[in-house]
């Protein structure tokens, strides 16, 4: 079924399909607002026509190009594309800040690439062992999954980590505003009946991320990034960011893993994975106060994770019918059109259709060199030609326009104003907005499962024992506490390290 399934690919309409599918991706994920859902979405009345292998292949290959895409707004401006590239943003603007924007777009290309071969690696020899892992997750277990990320606010905290909780507690807040997920009570609405669907983690995402940078960009009054000649490293910048990208193959393979392990979580997706790999690339590191500051680690981190879980979120999607990220719903529902059930039939009665998709999307991930180096280098020269006057305008009517476009909704573009300037206001105090989000996603998924969790357990004489039922909780458990505990390890260390060199230099004095 393989062999057959390479000789159906071989087409010339599916190879220019996996082409264009990457071109429009990427094209989407680099404009802040617009998501691969949203993507996947506006493409997918042209699939009802399209022959099944076709239209799946086209869906795969917007799919990678989208999550891959957000990179570009991430180092270019600052403002991740798709909340899968947060932390990408982290390193990637810095780097474009030191005039390094091409090599970062270079590095983030290849391991995007690798990250998007991994990913179709493991979906192809790791379905069946890794479909029964993810049925053992219950809300218990996703509630200690979500508390295991809200730990990692003390890696994203750029300055105190106090401000840091502080500012995850914030999102936490924010993210209960409307009609709770189990119960329907609502929440926080404040006799304003257009708040009862709550925010919506784009809008905020693009309010949080966006508006701060273009009210300092227009308070500055002039463009934030200095042109650099790109030209001079047209030949080199392939071969030396390949280079760089697998002179450090421990935090690549770590990486991916981690984006595997997270992208068969339903519901978890590239927003936690990029985030995840980021923080433990940095507590890796042996120099890990230069993160943030652009460093390479972080970066091959965030973007080989995050394309992990493209190909990996079809772990549950193709084996139990459950959607592991929010993308995967709109190519459930074009199986489903035509016919094809998620399941063991799928790959015994529609085996070469299925592997036919799954290898797609490998050759979707090799495509994004090509097209995202020279891609990378159009975008990049209308970024840092175009003068600020008329750069922060136009940022300005894309992220009103796509927090519009959503859900249709001006109450989101209001929110996504508030939200903006809130966030202008407490990165002047130190408070970043990536731990913001951060709470924002993970409250969501922690209130669920401890609410579906002390709901199971109603019938016993103390419903929170239902938390710590199965093994996998006391992993959880340890992992977050050892996450806890990690940073004053360091401090500690650190301290304990610099002793030795402070008594030598006074005994010299």
């Amino acid at each position: 079924m393989l062999f057959d399934a390479i000789g159906q690919l071989m087409q010339p309409v599916i190879i220019l399909a996996i082409f264009a599918g990457v071109t429009a991706g990427l094209l989407v994920g680099a404009m802040p607002g617009l998501t691969a859902t949203m993507a996947l979405a506006v493409l997918l009345p042209f699939t009802f026509t399209l022959p099944p292998l076709l239209g799946l292949v086209a869906l795969g290959a917007v799919y990678m190009g989208a999550i891959y895409g957000g990179s570009f707004a991430a180092i270019l401006v600052n403002t991740p594309g798709t909340p899968s590239s947060i932390a990408t943003a982290f390193e990637g603007w810095p780097l474009a800040k030191q005039g390094r924007a091409l090599e970062a777009i270079s590095v983030a290309t290849i391991s995007s690439a690798v990250g998007g071969i991994a990913g179709v690696l493991f979906l192809l020899l790791l379905s069946p062992p890794l479909a029964r892992l993810s049925l053992k997750f219950g809300p218990a277990e996703y509630f200690w999954v979500a508390v295991l990320g809200l730990t990692l606010i003390a890696s994203v905290s750029e300055q105190s980590l106090w401000k840091g909780w502080l500012g995850g507690a914030l999102g936490m807040l924010i993210g209960t505003i409307g009609v709770a997920p189990i119960g329907g009570e609502t929440r926080f609405i404040f006799e304003l009946p257009v708040l009862q669907g709550g925010v919506e983690m784009i809008v905020a995402l693009i309010g949080l991320f966006v508006l701060p940078e273009l009210y300092m960009m227009a308070a500055r009054g002039e463009s934030a990034l200095g042109a650099v000649d790109i030209n001079s490293h047209r030949q080199a910048s392939f071969w030396s960011a390949v280079k760089k990208v697998f002179s450090m193959p421990v935090n690549l393979i770590r990486s991916c893993i981690i984006g595997e392990i997270i992208a068969i979580i339903p519901g978890a997706g590239g927003n936690i994975a990029n985030l995840v790999a980021y923080s433990e690339a940095k507590r890796a590191s042996k120099t890990p106060e230069k993160f943030g500051t652009g460093t390479l680690e972080g970066l091959v981190a965030t973007e080989s994770s995050n394309n992990v879980t493209v190909a990996g979120s079809m772990v549950p999607l193709l084996t139990l019918g459950i959607p592991g990220a929010p993308p995967d719903a709109v190519i459930l529902g074009v199986m489903l059109l035509h016919g094809l059930r998620p399941g063991i039939e799928l790959f015994t009665t529609s085996g070469t259709l299925t592997y036919a998709f799954i290898i797609s999307m490998g050759l979707a991930a090799i495509a994004m060199i090509p097209v995202g180096l020279y891609g990378g280098r159009l975008i990049y020269r209308v970024i840092f030609r175009t003068p600020y006057y008329f750069l922060v305008p136009t940022i300005a009517l894309a992220t009103i326009l796509g927090s519009y476009a959503f859900r249709n909704s001006i109450t989101d573009v209001v929110i996504m104003l508030i939200l903006g300037t809130l966030g202008y206001i407490l990165k002047q105090v130190g408070i970043a907005p990536a731990p913001i989000v951060l709470g924002l996603i993970l409250g969501s998924i922690a209130e669920m499962g401890y609410v579906q969790a002390m709901l199971s357990g109603l019938a016993e004489p103390h419903p929170i024992i239902r938390l710590f039922v199965n093994p996998l909780s006391y992993i959880l458990i340890v992992m977050i506490l050892f996450s806890m505990a990690w940073p004053y390890i360091t401090s500690v260390y650190r301290r304990l390290k610099n002793r030795p060199q402070q008594e030598t230099e006074s005994n010299h004095e």
